[in-house]
């Protein structure tokens, strides 16, 4: 997309009174290109005879660069005249149509507009895929007079199987048929392994001589039954005089059996032994989308494996099995709940790898949408789609590959710690646009009723709300900045006595310190908690704005007809003091929501916030489970330093299209989304 504008000016160029130069590189520079690259041992030279670039290559890297290009210098040339003549021709007769009055003055022009539109329809009659050998002492150039290979350079190296996502399961009266039923993998799979016609062996006569007999007795029938039509025939004066007679005979293919809707059934299993098991059978088509998705792929992977391996008939004495078998699966999760998903991810890659298949290298490679795929598959094994914001090197917005095996280096307990806490979560960070981590069940439990209730545009946003804990949030550090993911980290301030840790009620000019990890070691990176509880908006977020934390602030309370500033030591007394008046009013209430009322119903401000203090030693999460229960959401007011933290990560998401729309692409910085 980036070199439209380009190959758009090669072809104004062309079309110029100047002399236009014909330089085939500059073509090179503007077209796609994918270099392979082949890690090879001595003993398997063999393998890659022709993709050896020099007499001094002795083991190691052997590079293939794939090259989309004109197909010739003729056809190049051919490329400029056709090019030159559609425009000539679409310009005069453009010109000429608008010398009608109502066409005078239109945009409209006809094909084509641009060398673009002109490659739209034609791009393949002159470019094509030209493979060229890459010199792995300088791996990024192709030398100059490199000459393209006359061959397919991975023949007989790869074998690549694909299942796409659009599998088309359906019912046999759907519009589109159903080309992934069983009974159809199942007869090619037949025709390719099983066949008892295709070399036959001793094991095989005996099916033979059955579908003989089978086949005599049934043209037998057929001869009988249609005699009288015959005779029928017989007194229009067919076959009459030189005429072939007509014989009928017939070819007996076991798996045409299998054509019919009926040809694979599923048995429904029964306690009632007097009930006949043939009536209780179902057409596969009658099973559900997720089962007949799980049972296709399942059965194409083996089929996959066993025409790679060239397993029963399909084995050839002269077959060379291929070093590399790449499997490609597109979102798996068609239709499939998620214990289906988990379990198909467990055993998609041992059926792959069952048999001779073990000593030989099969990858899979699988796309998905799917926190329970993604849960069940290896932390080092995935691979993650960032999403790029436009830069002056890159105009519009792109995706780079986030290996995750790296992502830790060699913090072993981060990376044990991360994983685990992925596998409770389901990776869902993986597959939003945010995240908010927060401290603990409470918030997990209402900061969503917060969003839906206060926040219409972050409410239509794929956030995902993680509880991770204050302690434990900068351990997914290094994650959360290389998925280059938006991120709130709505964390406590947790104050602690000097030169202790034992925890302490908030209060100025004491000399308190922050125990809270995420503030001291990743943002803002500060221990003193006065300098916390006045510390800037922009000091709060990091250096790339893509990550802020929030924390309890002061912030003022009307307290029996007085304003006092209230700094509240964690989530449920912040929520307390926010909504003191509503508290106050509330009844019924069991537990710790109990506590808090009594203690909002205090006669001083400092004995209010003392007692919340003392109530913060229970059950916390029971608190939010209470306020669901006896106060509408709708009523809260969001504490301040949430709602600071959720209004910043829903201006991130308004701001992302009205900069990418109305900014120009030169001037959009990286950390503008």
């Amino acid at each position: 997309m980036c070199n439209w504008q380009a190959i758009n000016t090669i072809g104004a160029e062309w079309i110029s009174p100047d002399e236009s130069v014909l330089d085939v590189n500059i073509w090179r520079t503007l077209l796609p290109s994918l270099d392979v690259w082949l890690s090879v041992d001595t003993t398997e030279i063999h393998h890659v005879s022709h993709l050896i670039p020099s007499l001094d290559w002795a083991s190691g890297n052997l590079g293939v660069r794939m090259q989309f290009e004109p197909k010739d210098q003729e056809t190049f040339e051919k490329l400029y005249s056709d090019f030159r003549e559609a425009e000539k021709a679409a310009r005069e007769t453009t010109a000429s149509a608008q010398t009608t009055p109502r066409q005078a003055g239109s945009a409209f022009s006809l094909w084509p507009k641009s060398m673009r539109d002109f490659l739209d329809k034609k791009l393949h009659e002159y470019f094509t895929i030209k493979c060229y050998l890459l010199d792995p002492v300088t791996p990024e150039i192709l030398p100059e007079k490199s000459v393209p290979l006359d061959q397919k350079p991975f023949d007989g190296l790869f074998r690549i199987h694909i299942i796409n996502a659009q599998r088309g399961f359906s019912d046999d009266n759907a519009d589109e048929p159903n080309k992934h039923k069983l009974s159809d993998q199942l007869r090619a799979y037949y025709d390719k392994h099983l066949n008892p016609t295709e070399m036959p062996d001793i094991k095989d006569v005996e099916a033979l001589e059955a579908i003989h007999e089978a086949q005599t007795t049934f043209d037998s029938k057929l001869k009988e039954s249609f005699t009288p039509a015959l005779k029928d025939l017989e007194e229009m004066n067919y076959p009459g005089f030189n005429n072939p007679d007509i014989i009928l005979t017939s070819q007996i293919k076991p798996m045409d059996a299998l054509t019919h809707t009926s040809g694979i059934q599923f048995g429904t299993p029964t306690v009632d032994t007097n009930l006949d098991p043939d009536l209780l059978r179902l057409p596969e088509t009658y099973n559900g989308l997720g089962y007949q998705n799980l049972i296709s792929m399942l059965f194409q992977l083996i089929r996959f494996r066993d025409e790679w391996l060239r397993t029963g008939k399909a084995k050839k004495s002269d077959a060379v099995i291929e070093p590399l078998h790449l499997v490609l699966i597109e979102e798996p999760e068609a239709h499939l709940h998620a214990q289906a998903q988990q379990v198909f991810i467990k055993k998609a890659y041992d059926i792959l790898k069952k048999g001779d298949a073990a000593r030989l290298t099969t990858q899979l490679v699988i796309s998905t949408h799917s926190s329970h795929i993604a849960h069940e598959t290896d932390f080092t094994s995935l691979r993650y789609f960032r999403r790029e914001a436009p830069t002056a090197t890159i105009p519009i917005p792109s995706a780079s590959v986030v290996n995750l095996s790296g992502v830790f280096g060699d913090d072993i307990d981060t990376l044990k710690f991360s994983k685990r806490y992925l596998k409770t979560t389901h990776s869902d960070l993986f597959f939003a646009d945010a995240a908010i981590l927060v401290e603990g069940q409470a918030e997990r439990m209402l900061v969503p009723h917060f969003i839906e209730q206060k926040y219409p545009e972050l409410n239509k946003s794929y956030t995902t709300v993680l509880e991770i804990g204050g302690s434990h949030a900068h351990r997914l550090r290094p994650l959360i900045e290389e998925l280059g993911l938006l991120t709130l980290i709505i964390s406590d301030l947790d104050s602690i006595e000097p030169d202790k840790t034992s925890k302490i009620q908030p209060e100025r000019n004491k000399g308190y310190r922050t125990g809270n990890d995420t503030l001291k070691g990743w943002i803002p990176i500060k221990t003193d908690q006065d300098e916390l509880l006045d510390l800037p908006f922009d000091e709060k977020v990091s250096s790339d704005g893509q990550i802020r934390v929030a924390y309890q602030c002061p912030f003022d309370v009307e307290f029996n007809g007085s304003k006092e500033e209230a700094l509240p030591y964690t989530f449920e007394d912040a929520l307390t003091l926010t909504n003191i008046e509503l508290f106050k009013e509330t009844d019924g209430a069991i537990g710790m929501l109990k506590t808090m009322i009594t203690a909002a119903n205090e006669a001083t401000f400092k004995g209010a916030c003392a007692k919340m203090y003392e109530a913060l030693k229970g059950v916390k999460a029971q608190m939010a489970l209470d306020v669901l229960l006896n106060i509408d959401p709708n009523q809260l007011d969001v504490p301040e330093y949430i709602a600071e933290g959720l209004h910043w990560l829903e201006l991130k998401f308004s701001r992302e299209e009205t900069i990418l729309a109305e900014v120009p692409p030169q001037t959009i910085q990286e950390d503008s989304v």
